[in-house]
């Protein structure tokens, strides 16, 4: 034989020489979740070894993240229960947790890439992301409210809004208020492909963030679709997305790769908290090792094509590379 394809696997060496795909703290965003109160670090319980801050704390984590060469953060907010309503009116805040947390975060590390969540669930006393009129998730209304989100968040300090809630027309809306309010330069993160997926019962445990009735099927997409993935992205674009990303990972990356091959904006992944919870709980039954299964995860998401991947394993990825 003259073609040994082995010759560039027999060492470490040259695996690492030829390797097509490599892991960097620059891959990664970590999500961040916020409560109100002081000294809080408190584990979700079906997230292990994942935590909500208080402002307070959240300063030392940012710092602590900029320190491991993370230099991105995607943030969410946990509500409490009095300041929900049917209108996302918590959501405008001036003062709200979130447009505090931007605050706090800007003023630990300045340098600091903060983008933010944008979706009405953590505000909605029926947990959707949109205004709820006689069981329908109305669109329209909720993309105004939605905008005015959007602009908050900046004038908090916010360089990315990262709208997750699916409406139809919504990036048009928030691009149109941040133009006309003189943000130019405020990026947006699209949730273009995010899928009904079975995967996010941890994250709702952690903003006590279900759905108060139904599901969320009319507005996140149908998990058996493909092709549609590429139009909701290439609109999301027109309309005037900076990146796009695709929601969940592991089980969507053929999502990724055609969603890679039809744009030229940056594209990102979430890792979701399934997915996480799903390697920690195999891991601590002894079933998996933790470490090389979520770094072959990691890889394969990158592999598929995205940029940048939002995940709960980022510190713990960062560590070990």
């Amino acid at each position: 034989m003259l073609i040994r394809n082995r010759r560039l696997r027999s060492s470490e060496a040259i695996r690492s020489l030829v390797r097509e795909t490599s892991i960097s703290p620059n891959d990664f965003i970590v999500p961040l979740f916020v409560v109100e109160g002081k000294n809080v670090k408190e584990e979700i319980t079906s997230m292990p070894n994942y935590f909500r801050y208080s402002l307070d704390l959240l300063k030392a984590e940012v710092k602590e993240l900029w320190e491991m060469g993370l230099k991105s953060v995607l943030v969410f907010v946990k509500v409490p229960d009095d300041l929900k309503d049917n209108k996302g009116t918590e959501a405008l805040n001036p003062d709200g947790l979130m447009q505090r947390a931007v605050k706090t975060i800007k003023d630990a590390v300045p340098e600091m890439l903060v983008m933010t969540d944008v979706a009405l669930d953590p505000y909605s006393s029926y947990g959707h992301d949109g205004i709820v009129e006689n069981g329908e998730i109305l669109n329209d209304p909720t993309t105004e409210v939605l905008a005015k989100m959007s602009l908050s968040h900046v004038k908090a300090g916010a360089d990315f809004v990262a709208p997750s809630d699916m409406m139809d027309g919504r990036i048009l809306a928030i691009r149109q208020l941040l133009e006309k309010e003189n943000f130019p330069k405020a990026g947006i993160m699209s949730y273009s492909a995010k899928y009904a997926s079975a995967f996010y019962g941890p994250f709702r445990d952690a903003l006590d963030s279900a759905p108060g009735f139904g599901d969320k099927k009319t507005y996140q997409m149908d998990p058996s679709n493909r092709e549609e993935a590429v139009r909701e992205t290439l609109l999301d674009i027109e309309e005037g997305a900076d990146i796009v990303m695709v929601k969940p990972g592991l089980c969507y990356l053929d999502i990724v790769r055609d969603i890679r091959n039809a744009v030229k904006v940056p594209v990102a992944v979430y890792q979701v908290s399934g997915e996480y919870s799903m390697i920690k709980a195999a891991a601590e039954k002894g079933w998996l090792d933790h470490d090389a299964v979520m770094l072959e995860q990691l890889t394969a998401i990158k592999r598929a094509g995205a940029q940048i991947i939002a995940s709960y394993f980022a510190k713990d990825a960062v560590k070990i590379l």
